[in-house]
């Protein structure tokens, strides 16, 4: 009887992780650039005498899915969507070089070059500064340039695109960085002006996954009903017979 309730409680506590995951993919699937978080489980064994037989179903985060998400061309000379495999770098709030695909831009009230969620965008030489009154430029390579009124372009910096060769990891603050530390530059990566790239979670997947665990931890709920029903039949007659 324990074990049936035990097995009912692992999966259900399952079932509500998953539910989790999947429901913070489907709030970010208008997420620019957002990268949906894949799940996992495993059977981990529990220590003890008499335990043998237990196993704890647990939650893992096995990372992200890189897939690409889809373009929008916007025609905003401010927006750029990464391409392959590469991601455009940002300092984070606490100082630290993070990596992002939301590639929608803005320039502060001092010039800084930003992403629209408020991180600083790194250049090759740090943060990249605008010339006030000047339209603003990002050729495919990445690099910034500035046109005056006159008609003078004079590149600002580049765009420190870098292209991992191992998965990144997912902050709490929402940015990607390196186990490895801060990766160097790829002059190879690219990046298209005037387009967004969207989230690359599918709605319709992660709404049928989402039933599917619902159903899931229905059955291990009524799995443990039984188990009480079936506990509490056995008290009755093991009561009668003893009277």
């Amino acid at each position: 009887m324990d074990r049936m309730i035990y097995i009912g409680m692992a999966g259900a506590k399952m079932d509500m992780q998953r539910q989790e995951v999947m429901a913070n993919n489907l709030a970010n699937v208008s997420t620019t650039g957002f990268r949906a978080e894949l799940h996992a489980v495993r059977a981990v064994p529990v220590r003890g005498d008499g335990a043998s037989t237990r196993v704890y179903a647990l939650e893992t985060t096995v990372g992200y899915d890189d897939g690409a998400g889809p373009i929008t061309a916007t025609g905003r000379p401010l927006d750029v969507a990464v391409q392959g495999k590469s991601w455009l770098s940002v300092q984070a709030l606490d100082g630290t070089e993070g990596y992002t695909r939301f590639g929608a831009l803005t320039m502060d009230s001092e010039g800084v070059l930003k992403t629209q969620n408020g991180y600083t965008v790194l250049g090759d030489g740090g943060p990249i500064n605008l010339p006030p009154n000047t339209e603003v430029t990002i050729a495919p390579d990445g690099t910034v340039s500035a046109k005056a009124a006159n008609g003078t372009v004079t590149p600002v910096g580049r765009l420190k695109l870098v292209t991992p060769e191992n998965k990144l990891e997912r902050g709490a603050d929402g940015l990607f960085r390196s186990p490895d530390g801060d990766l160097p530059a790829d002059a190879n990566a690219r990046v298209q002006e005037g387009a967004l790239e969207g989230s690359n979670v599918n709605p319709i997947e992660t709404m049928i996954s989402m039933i599917s665990a619902s159903r899931q931890f229905e059955t291990q709920m009524r799995l443990m009903q039984t188990a009480e029903k079936d506990e509490q039949q056995a008290a009755q007659l093991l009561s009668n017979s003893s009277s």
